[in-house]
């Protein structure tokens, strides 16, 4: 299936129906009134997202989408019928920019989430509403409103945990055709990887997560270089990056050097993106002459106090000690956006209720306090008396 994670569409929801002037003929009912019916209510256009999808490949060739609209009121009080809704389904991860502004319209992320994007025109009255004690005979009724138009913008950021970050070529592909059950394009030539791949990570104790593998990244990607910023966003979304180095990159490349232009490129795209956690991970350790680079590069990194590890994603040497560091960050990343979470719902404030403890209650001033009057003995027993229930009269007994 082909991706395509940008959509240019331009949607129309439903007129409403217009309201009839119409009365009533029937034998023997002189002066029957009006019996004009209203119109029906246009369609909307609905998105709906489906966890089916992965690509706005559907939006890519048919371009403009209109709901149906309603139908027109009748005589003898029949109504019109109203236009049935239009929806459209989305991937998860999509958000929806006004075309003419660039406003964000609404981020869908949940399976089933829904959001009206044009609302259907209100069908037009017709003349029984108008009837009153001077005008008995209406003859005017209203026109169906016209139902919202508007041009968007799609934009597909797939929701992933984990993204793989590198420049071409490094293993990208080969580490999540190892760990997950996708099966991109591998080859020995830069930019094989053409489209951002996802795969579902499956750990033993019912633990999973999704990696996406993101297209490689080279200087200049944040103004369009390469595969440019078309993929960089597809990193927003990401709890963690795994970065991935080349232990034999090619001429004018070092591995050092590699993390410096990727982590630059971040900054320059998002700065919030270089500030994500990274792990890094020194790949194609199966190759020979690797070891001593391994050294000097950890003793480097070291310096920068950045953990490197290890890994051959050809062989699956150090990919199991790998996917278990990556599972510790996305715990403590799951855990402080709970916190946020809770953090956000204690700071709202709470209303008073009466089953408040007396502790937490603002105690009365003297000055609020009202002292019961004294009463009289006939004021006394009057009070008593209205409160005191009457008794109801005995029945007779029937002989």
């Amino acid at each position: 299936m082909q991706f395509v994670d940008q959509a240019l569409i331009r949607v129309k929801a439903g007129d409403g129906g217009k309201g009839v002037v119409a009365f009533r003929r029937e034998k023997f009912v002189p002066k029957g009134g009006p019996s004009g019916g209203d119109g029906g209510h246009g369609g909307s256009v609905v998105l709906e997202v489906d966890e089916g999808l992965s690509t706005l490949l559907d939006f890519r060739y048919k371009k403009e989408y209109a709901a149906p609209s309603g139908q027109s009121g009748s005589n003898k009080d029949k109504y019109g019928r109203g236009g049935d809704d239009l929806v459209l389904r989305v991937p998860p991860g999509t958000q929806v920019h006004d075309q003419v502004t660039g406003e964000l319209i609404v981020d869908l992320h949940a399976h089933g989430e829904r959001f009206v994007l044009a609302h259907g025109g209100k069908g037009g009255r017709g003349n029984i509403h108008f009837a009153s004690s001077t005008d008995r005979a209406p003859r005017r009724s209203e026109p169906g409103l016209p139902g919202d138009e508007r041009s968007v913008r799609l934009d597909l950021k797939l929701i992933a945990e984990v993204g793989l970050l590198g420049f071409p070529n490094v293993g990208k592909s080969s580490l999540i055709a190892r760990i997950s059950a996708a099966r991109p394009k591998i080859a020995d030539y830069p930019f094989t990887t053409l489209v951002p791949n996802l795969g579902m990570v499956r750990l033993h104790g019912e633990r999973s997560f999704v990696v996406a593998d993101i297209p490689g990244l080279i200087e200049g990607a944040h103004a369009g270089a390469g595969l440019g910023d078309r993929f960089l966003r597809h990193v927003e979304r990401t709890r963690v990056l795994v970065h991935l180095l080349d232990a034999q990159a090619g001429p004018g490349r070092a591995p050092l050097r590699d993390f410096d232009a990727i982590n630059r490129e971040l900054a320059l795209f998002d700065p919030a993106l270089s500030k994500r956690t990274q792990l890094v991970v020194l790949n194609k350790t199966d190759l020979p002459d690797v070891e001593s680079l391994r050294k000097k590069l950890s003793a480097s990194f070291a310096r920068r106090k950045i953990r490197l590890l290890a890994i051959s994603a050809a062989t699956g040497e150090g990919v199991p000690a790998l996917l278990e560091e990556i599972w510790k960050v996305i715990v403590e990343q799951r855990r402080a956006a709970r916190a946020l979470v809770t953090e956000a719902a204690l700071s709202v404030p709470k209303l008073s209720t009466a089953a408040e403890p007396m502790e937490s209650r603002p105690v009365a001033s003297s000055a609020d306090l009202v002292r019961p009057k004294k009463l009289t003995p006939r004021a006394r027993s009057a009070r008593t008396a209205s409160t005191t229930p009457l008794k109801k009269p005995r029945r007779p007994r029937e002989h």
